[in-house]
């Protein structure tokens, strides 16, 4: 690997452009703008002169907590308790410049505040709201959140992991599967059912009872830390049940605004790789002229072009609406479905107009596919989805089968 890591972003003559097609960020308020700058500067001279490394030794390194706690983007659209307060749209103005470093990056940031301090922030008490989020807002508390379990991902109500009253306390039984953060993290939030229903719990790392094995071998967001969490008669105070919140409407509601992150953040990714072909197809000479002036090369850029304007239009008009309280959940389905998997296709053309190159760390390109491969599975897979919106147009639930 080369000393200058992903070198598109390398040089005087190789500075990042974003595409804005059709000025989208114009429409930014000063404070929007003045968040991306900030992210974007650090993306550039922190994180792309490590990714590679981090991505080949498994480990999202400690530094970046540290710069994202520092930076003030943690929980970005959350108000009061040290949290940021800023829009939603500065919120996936933010998702978006770090997923274009890597998901991984992204994913931490929208575990954090969408779905480890957001439940508290809406469901949990003033106590537990004191004495958490100003602590994770700065990055000195990490958390995770534990909802997919080994035999239940797109159908969390199965779950089986129990929660038991013991009168002074809860014991917690079961296990969560492919838990962002989970390894790393200070504290988790559990949903767990406790007499049947639904109800969400926060774990601290030093529970008995509880535990949090790294998962090991994976092709895909590598710098991210992926667990298993476990729960062998765990014991919770009674205090740290989440007091506002019953049945699947608590975790539905922080998948939503995680959701909500991946729309704005994959177009991130898809504006790297574009950013890479544009600059490769220009600077590689095939039969005496670049390639970038051949027809097929041209369609292909043409068409990166106008799937990333048109995903740039749909998050930020879906930004608009969560900031005003206009949006639906089907809004965030569309918009998550549809620029993950545009970014994946880009991250897939833009892989082979780099031609064997294209498979090198040197460039972002197989990193930034490997990791949507997973970008589309997670928060919803592309067919839920699309099941969510065909549910939204006809009023049938074609979810489950019944004899």
């Amino acid at each position: 690997m080369s000393q200058t890591s992903c070198r598109l972003f390398k040089g005087e003559d190789m500075v990042y452009e974003a595409l804005d097609f059709y000025d989208v960020d114009s429409q930014l308020s000063e404070e929007e703008i003045m968040v991306r700058d900030m992210v974007r500067d650090w993306v550039d001279a922190e994180v792309l002169p490590k990714i590679e490394h981090a991505c080949r030794d498994g480990v999202f390194p400690d530094e970046w907590r540290v710069a994202l706690g520092e930076m003030g983007v943690l929980g970005a659209p959350l108000d009061g308790y040290g949290c940021p307060g800023l829009s939603y749209v500065a919120y996936g103005v933010i998702c978006r410049e770090l997923e274009r470093g890597d998901s991984g990056l992204r994913s931490f940031a929208s575990v954090q505040g969408s779905l480890a301090m957001y439940p508290i922030w809406d469901f949990g008490s003033e106590e537990q709201k004191n004495k958490y989020l100003p602590k994770m807002a700065s990055g000195d508390l990490i958390g995770c959140f534990g909802l997919t379990e080994p035999d239940y991902g797109s159908n969390p109500g199965g779950m089986i992991t129990k929660a038991e009253d013991k009168g002074d306390h809860y014991i917690l039984n079961g296990a969560k599967m492919w838990i962002t953060n989970g390894t790393i993290s200070d504290l988790a939030i559990v949903w767990a059912k406790l007499d049947g229903v639904i109800r969400g719990f926060i774990v601290e790392t030093g529970d008995e009872g509880y535990s949090a094995p790294e998962m090991k071998g994976k092709h895909s967001l590598k710098a991210s830390v992926t667990s298993e969490l476990v729960f062998q008669d765990c014991k919770i105070p009674k205090d740290r049940i989440l007091p506002g919140v019953k049945g699947l409407k608590g975790p539905f509601s922080c998948l939503n605004n995680a959701r909500y992150g991946i729309s704005w953040g994959a177009l991130g990714a898809a504006q790297a790789c574009f950013h890479s072909a544009k600059e490769y197809t220009l600077s590689r000479i095939q039969f005496d002229v670049p390639i970038a002036s051949y027809q097929l090369i041209q369609n292909k850029l043409a068409w990166m072009l106008r799937e990333i304007t048109k995903g740039q239009l749909l998050a930020l008009e879906l930004g608009k609406k969560k900031d005003d309280g206009s949006w639906i959940p089907e809004h965030i389905s569309l918009a998550k479905m549809n620029n993950v998997d545009i970014a994946l296709e880009i991250a897939r053309m833009a892989r082979d107009m780099h031609g064997a190159n294209g498979i090198l760390d040197e460039y972002c390109i197989m990193r930034h596919m490997a990791n949507l491969e997973s970008v589309k599975t997670y928060e919803g897979t592309h067919d839920i989805h699309n099941l969510i919106l065909g549910r939204h147009i006809t009023g049938i639930q074609s979810f489950t089968r019944s004899e």
